[in-house]
């Protein structure tokens, strides 16, 4: 049972450990959209906030290494999909005010009401992508 859910039990742990330091350390909630828009049109916050990125993506391409299988390395499907998914998920990070880390994670847990409309949101919205498009 540990090998199906411990590791998700663990990341998840270590995620809402992270949201919480970053939080107390900084003032700042964990949103990755957020971050990055903040990164790029704040001047002088971009270093930390591009350094907690990076090792964002470092961590995950040092488990992809290790452990083999837990990157998806293929997408599957017409490019032009990929593109418009990527947009639209963009567009409604930035109309939602941020993104579902950053509103499922971090404002959930400070139970921020908007960010609990917005994860109901997110939710219903991929719940109706299934139904309408497939798995």
């Amino acid at each position: 049972m540990f090998e199906s859910y411990g590791m998700a039990i663990l990341g998840g742990a270590l995620i809402g450990g992270a949201a919480s330091l970053a939080l107390l350390k900084v003032g700042y909630p964990v949103g990755i959209s957020g971050f990055l828009s903040k990164a790029i049109g704040t001047p002088g916050s971009a270093g930390w906030r591009l350094s907690f990125l990076g090792g964002m993506l470092i961590v995950a391409l040092v488990v992809g290494v290790v452990q083999e299988g837990a990157l998806v390395t293929a997408l599957d499907g017409d490019l032009w999909k990929v593109i418009v998914g990527a947009a639209c998920v963009g567009l409604g990070a930035r109309l939602a005010g941020g993104c579902t880390s950053g509103h499922s994670l971090c404002g959930m847990a400070r139970m921020d009401r908007d960010s609990i409309v917005a994860t109901l949101v997110f939710i219903g919205a991929g719940a109706l992508t299934v139904i309408v498009f497939g798995a």
